[in-house]
């Protein structure tokens, strides 16, 4: 198959994949630990096929699809080892789902981005020059800084009387946790953004274009579009965070792995920046706002109905994890671990 019909029907599989997933369990269930265990995944997912490229030396002479079972096995192997920590350290180690612990999960995802695509890796490939040992050091280090900047930032006195809150796991930071949550989220939003555009204007510098000057540029335009962007929405507008997180950055970010890892970014493929940007983070954003209305539409059959809105935004809850949370780790899975196989052939 070629493209866009490879990236529409691979998506399709996948999707219909992760909507089977969720079908396991009920909406607290999957809000909870059927979402966390899979987002426990992620940042080292993003190792292995960023920092690694989804080619790393002991995987690198395998054919499909054990080089991506092999893979994804590294992902479970990481997830097994940081989940119970997290578990103790955010939550607890208490058998009910805290907020705490979801949101610090969240928002390793973040930092990982952070690291491995803003600032490429540095300074771990610096430090160390073997790809396996620069990557599990940054992996090591983005829950390390993650927690630093979650008892910073997050507090969760908003929450006091509620039975979802332990006192003695609010960090007491600066901020309320939800606002928190939603800013990083959009935050990292602005990272997909200038992916579209193939990180034009800031690829007429090639001074920018050297880390950590790339990651540091990266990041301050990060903090002042999505701040923007944020401010606007909750602030300006008055939208319930939750609600801006489901219609804004969210969809957005779950179209722009459609496009650019489902699709190989082949819609545009013929344009020229900033035009073939511009109309990629449109595609991006109409066809995640498409698809998240699917999921919106689904959810009554697949979990329940789910209340909407403030103060529980259950719908709010699990649209984000069903369309981040979860499908976006297959996504990522089949396209760049098990490069679309069987449908797309690979030697690797």
């Amino acid at each position: 198959m070629k493209q866009p019909a490879l990236g529409l029907v691979a998506s399709a599989i996948v999707i219909a994949v992760a909507l089977g997933y969720i079908s396991l369990f009920d909406f607290e269930a999957f809000a909870g630990w059927g979402s966390y265990v899979l987002m426990c995944l992620i940042p080292m997912e993003i190792v292995v096929g960023v920092a690694w490229g989804a080619n790393p030396d002991f995987a690198s002479k395998l054919k499909q699809p054990v080089k991506g079972i092999v893979l994804v096995l590294v992902c479970a192997v990481a997830a097994a080892i940081i989940g119970p920590i997290e578990w103790q350290i955010a939550g607890g180690g208490l058998p009910s789902m805290t907020p705490n612990l979801m949101m610090l999960t969240i928002t390793s995802v973040v930092v990982m981005f952070t690291m491995a695509i803003m600032f490429g890796g540095w300074p771990f490939n610096v430090i160390n020059k073997n790809q396996i040992v620069s990557g599990i050091l940054m992996w090591i280090a983005c829950y390390a800084v993650n927690y630093g900047l979650f008892r910073v930032f997050f507090n969760y006195q908003f929450m006091a009387g509620a039975p979802v809150y332990v006192a003695s796991l609010d960090p007491g930071g600066l901020f309320n946790a939800n606002m928190a949550t939603v800013f990083y989220v959009t935050f990292i939003g602005v990272l997909f953004l200038l992916l579209h555009f193939d990180l034009w204007p800031l690829t007429l510098s090639p001074t920018i274009m050297k880390q950590p000057n790339l990651g540091i540029v990266w990041t301050l335009l990060a903090l002042v579009i999505g701040g923007g962007a944020f401010f606007i929405g909750v602030n300006h507008l008055h939208m319930d965070p939750m609600l801006f997180l489901i219609r804004v950055p969210v969809p957005f970010i779950f179209g722009t792995i459609i496009v650019l890892n489902m699709l190989h970014n082949s819609l545009f493929a013929n344009l020229k920046q900033p035009v073939k940007g511009i109309v990629s983070t449109i595609a991006a954003a109409v066809i995640g706002n498409i698809l998240a209305s699917l999921y919106g539409m689904l959810a009554p059959t697949v979990t329940g109905t789910l209340a909407l809105g403030p103060p529980a935004n259950d719908y709010e809850r699990w649209l984000a994890s069903a369309l981040l949370g979860v499908t976006f780790p297959f996504l990522i899975f089949y396209a760049e671990f098990f490069k679309m196989w069987p449908l797309m052939k690979s030697d690797k």
